[in-house]
């Protein structure tokens, strides 16, 4: 059996001041690496701001024997961001791994929900994203190794009552995650997705007592590790709570070829079930796949 050993590695983990990323910055520290502790250090809406959690998460780590410092750039803030990674590279020279973790909660039903809250959230959650992965690519690219998790959901996955803007930000992070871990691939920076359960501020009054015990955020830390390693795949939606590890797809289904005549959309709402049949399914290596199936339909209709 393999063993997951980051000595030598450089991390920056995101919104890691509690929950989920203090855990993952402990995590990672305990198996060798040096971690950059990210947190704005705000509320769970991401109005304020301290880095005082942050700070006690470097505390923690020093005080088991580690390295880290802290850091308080908004993941929004490109030029922050750029400067958190230039922190990391003067203090150890390179960055190995990027965990983005950095996320906020607007909840509201759709109708009643501010358009300014629905920016927001996708601005934090992508954007922020986005941002700390453009800051450390050229590096990772450079020295031809990188390792980037990108914290979706289930809510983006499979949608959640009020989350629109959630859900919304959450699934354009697998989108992100799809096309550059095919960028990325040339260089050995694999990307790849985690989408956790886990009992933490932004659910706190959400689930039962009992749910909230079973789903420790600890539970989903192995994914984690096992996501930013130097044995990790690429290109995979991890799912994680109460102890166990599933992985999402996003599929093909085989469909079926219609063609196009005046009747086409009457022949097409009869066909549905056959349409929307997960027999023989597919997950797509790129997004050519689809057009691929589609024309080889349409080409072995006219033979």
């Amino acid at each position: 059996m393999d063993k997951i050993d980051f000595t030598g590695r450089v991390a920056i983990v995101t919104g890691a001041g509690g929950g989920l990323g203090r855990l993952h910055a402990l995590g990672l520290a305990a198996r060798g690496a040096k971690v950059v502790v990210n947190d704005l250090g705000g509320a769970v809406d991401g109005t304020g701001g301290s880095v005082t959690a942050a700070q006690k998460v470097v505390d923690e780590i020093k005080a088991a024997g580690g390295e880290a410092i802290v850091n308080g750039a908004s993941v929004t803030d490109f030029a922050a961001v750029q400067a958190m990674v230039q922190q990391a590279i003067d203090a150890w020279g390179r960055v190995d791994i990027l965990v983005n973790n950095a996320g906020i909660l607007r909840d509201k039903s759709f109708a009643k929900m501010e358009l300014d809250d629905f920016r927001l959230v996708v601005d934090v959650h992508l954007m922020g994203a986005a941002n700390c992965t453009k800051a450390v690519w050229a590096h990772m690219v450079a020295q031809k190794y990188g390792r980037i998790l990108m914290t979706t959901s289930s809510t983006g996955l499979y949608g959640n009552f009020g989350q629109a803007n959630y859900g919304a930000a959450k699934m354009a992070l697998v989108g992100l995650m799809q096309t550059l871990s095919i960028e990325g691939a040339k260089n050995d920076i694999r990307v790849n997705c985690l989408a956790p359960t886990a009992a933490t501020r932004m659910t706190e009054g959400l689930l039962p007592p009992e749910v909230m015990e079973a789903i420790l955020p600890e539970t989903v830390v192995p994914t984690m590790l096992v996501a930013v390693s130097e044995q990790a795949p690429t290109r995979t939606i991890f799912c994680a709570g109460a102890g166990t590890y599933e992985a999402a797809h996003i599929t093909l289904t085989q469909g079926v070829h219609l063609g196009l005549t005046p009747d086409t959309p009457e022949r097409l709402l009869a066909a549905l079930g056959q349409v929307t049949d997960s027999q023989g399914e597919t997950v797509p290596m790129s997004g050519a796949e689809q057009g691929t199936n589609e024309v080889q339909k349409a080409l072995a209709a006219r033979r």
